[in-house]
């Protein structure tokens, strides 16, 4: 195999530049994640197949809701992963440098954008480094599953953790988008062999994150077996990085994969009751879709450990660490009513609620 940092070499520290492909399609995704040409149109998350039953006597204080819980060990006031987005371009860095002091200030998870950019061009590395912002939260970094391929093991990915003073490290999963896109990495053959190397090669936890089209029960047992710490279903009905990669290379009618391809891939909700059925014990982060708090609240009912967001607090990123804040505090206000609402004064109570019934 390749040796990602024999194929760094001679690259120095240059500073990233619009005409560089990587750069350039770090820049795309951002833009095109802002507009609605990456919507799902005609897939729904499944969340709207459930109602909560209300309850006019819930018999609890609404301030004193406690939304705290536990995830891989680490203690969150939240059930609130924000998502791995972007890294390795200069917007890339206002984005992660305001999620990490709203993670901080909100004591929530965080995730960093994919980090294989940082191998092949080291002078994006600041765009990662954000610990220093928010010491106190668990941190995870990423990369693609596919780059295990590419010469990345374990070697590679401690240094990779190591360099953002991560916590842990999704490995993502995007075959889909792969495919679809011109320049995808599209060799994923012989993959859950050298996923299970990683995850005994390590110290610290390795999370498999789907990227917009969903976890099948049998794949998460794969996972599972494999030796991954956490499942992130990222299901269908939010964002489609198919319909991404679509827009980034419009192509004539019938040409354009990524428009084919636009509404692929399973549900959120459906996601997860297919993983809760097949792996009943293993954390579950629950995200694709997820735009109000009753949606996160449906979802921890059906046995999401966390919810994650991407989408809705990108642009907030743009802008400020309070704008990101704002955005999060109205979300778990949200969730915080909805519990509520069904007299659920703790997520282990949400967990065990008998209130959430199919429509």
């Amino acid at each position: 195999m390749t040796d990602p940092r024999r194929r760094a070499a001679g690259v120095g520290r240059a500073t990233m530049s619009v005409m560089d492909p990587i750069a350039q399609r770090k820049q795309d995704h951002i833009a095109v994640s802002l507009s609605a040409a990456a919507d799902f149109r005609h897939v729904r998350t499944g969340f709207d197949d459930y109602s909560f039953i209300h309850q006019a006597l819930p018999e609890l204080d609404l301030d004193a809701i406690d939304l705290s819980t536990t995830f891989l060990g680490h203690r969150l006031r939240a059930p609130f992963l924000i998502a791995s987005m972007t890294g390795g371009v200069d917007k890339g860095a206002v984005i992660n440098r305001n999620l990490a002091i709203a993670a901080q200030r909100l004591g929530l998870a965080m995730g960093l954008g994919s980090q294989r950019i940082t191998v092949t061009h080291p002078g994006t590395l600041g765009s990662f480094q954000v610990r220093d912002l928010a010491p106190d939260v668990p941190l995870f970094g990423n990369l693609g599953a596919v780059q295990l391929n590419d010469g990345f093991g374990p070697d590679e990915v401690r240094q990779l953790v190591s360099s953002v003073g991560a916590d842990g490290l999704f490995l993502h999963l995007n075959p889909l988008q792969e495919a679809v896109q011109p320049e995808g990495d599209r060799n994923f053959a012989g993959l859950q062999a050298k996923i299970a190397a990683l995850c005994a090669g390590v110290p610290f936890p390795i999370l498999a994150k789907e990227t917009g089209c969903g976890l099948a029960g049998d794949t998460a047992a794969v996972l599972v077996a494999a030796g991954v710490s956490a499942l992130d279903l990222s299901g269908a009905g939010g964002t489609s990085w198919s319909r991404i990669e679509g827009a980034r290379h419009a192509a004539g009618d019938g040409e354009n994969l990524g428009e084919v391809f636009g509404e692929w891939g399973i549900p959120t909700a459906i996601s997860l009751r297919l993983v809760r059925e097949t792996c009943p014990h293993i954390p579950v982060i629950a995200s694709g879709g997820l735009r109000d708090g009753i949606a996160a609240a449906k979802a921890i009912a059906l046995g999401a450990d966390l919810v994650s967001l991407a989408k809705p607090l990108l642009a907030p990123a743009l802008e400020s660490p309070e704008a990101v804040v704002r955005a999060i505090e109205t979300w778990l206000q949200q969730l915080r009513v909805a519990m509520f609402c069904i007299g659920a004064g703790s997520i282990a109570a949400l967990k065990a609620t008998t209130r959430l019934v199919t429509r």
